[in-house]
């Protein structure tokens, strides 16, 4: 994988960098080649795994390949990078100078991004997968968390309601998410990752397990993991629950492990298959193409937040 990503970086990325007069930001170009590569392995194995296992047990028949085609769009855009391009572009020099200034100041004689969560036990931590493990829980727990304030914030909802809106539910309908959303998610995890101090090596391999395992849910595929699995990993059926129109909105807030939802007494563990989507459907219009949904999110936030203001 090393030898890949350095053979991309100086093939393509650094070259193109150094024409677009972009030659301060190799080493990020080197860290986009690193994603570039995960997010084509990723791609491959939707393609070539879990597609197939849908075909052999799927949860539902397939009834609106359009709309399949545009959650693939969104995986694209995702698992290969725009996403990310966007927001170096954009947000991370924002985020640069705002993690400098905090570098350069303390809280309660704490110096933010000293800290590292891992080197509370550093008699375990020395071990690179115990560390991994640590920081994995730690960021699930914030996402549990996250996920419920989506379905919790009437303006959050409004954004984060076209990815429950997919009535044909797939391995490609994890990225279907409005980008305000995407964006306010990326920016909430990457400062937690920056204040409990998670390596940008470790950061890659959390979001790509992370992504792969949240295709894996998606999927329309009729497949749980069993009495003992269920309650240790989110598997297809668990997750499927939290998608149903008529059952799932406060339960499965899970993203990784449904321990949270164990503990916080949001989960259900029934053996159900139930269609999904959400259930003012066909009332309200969420879109059918990538830019008719991009508008309409915007469109029911503003309602929202007028609404909030009266």
């Amino acid at each position: 994988m090393f030898d890949a990503q350095q053979w991309l970086f100086e093939s393509v990325f650094q070259p193109m960098m150094l024409w677009l007069d972009m030659g301060n930001y190799v080493e990020d170009g080197y860290i986009a080649a690193d994603w570039f590569l995960w997010g084509c392995i990723q791609i491959a194995l939707i393609a070539f795994v879990l597609v197939p296992l849908q075909r052999l047990r799927p949860a539902e028949p397939v009834r609106d390949h359009a709309t399949i085609r545009v959650d693939m769009l969104y995986t694209f855009i995702h698992r290969l990078g725009l996403f990310r391009l966007f927001m170096f572009l954009t947000l991370e020099p924002l985020l640069d100078e705002a993690f400098g200034a905090l570098r350069s100041g303390s809280f309660a004689n704490f110096e933010m991004g000293t800290f590292h969560l891992d080197q509370l036990w550093p008699s375990l931590t020395d071990n690179f997968i115990v560390s991994f493990l640590i920081y994995l829980v730690a960021l699930d727990f914030i996402g549990y968390w996250i996920h419920r304030a989506q379905h919790g914030l009437p303006a959050w909802w409004a954004l984060h309601s076209l990815h429950h809106a997919q009535q044909q539910m797939t391995c490609w309908s994890d990225n279907r998410n409005h980008l305000l959303d995407d964006i306010i998610v990326d920016v909430l995890f990457i400062c937690a990752a920056f204040l409990i101090g998670v390596s940008p090596s470790q950061f890659v391999l959390i979001v790509v397990l992370t992504q792969l395992s949240e295709s894996l849910q998606h999927a329309n595929v009729r497949l749980s993991f069993g009495r003992i699995g269920e309650r240790l990993w989110v598997s297809p059926r668990f997750h499927r629950v939290h998608h149903s129109v008529s059952h799932g909105f406060g339960h499965n807030f899970g993203v990784l492990l449904p321990w949270w939802d164990t503990l916080f007494g949001t989960a259900c563990f029934e053996n159900r298959y139930d269609p999904t989507g959400v259930d003012d459907q066909p009332a309200v219009n969420y879109g059918r193409g990538f830019w008719a949904q991009q508008c309409l999110g915007l469109v029911r936030l503003r309602t929202t937040l007028f609404k909030a203001d009266e």
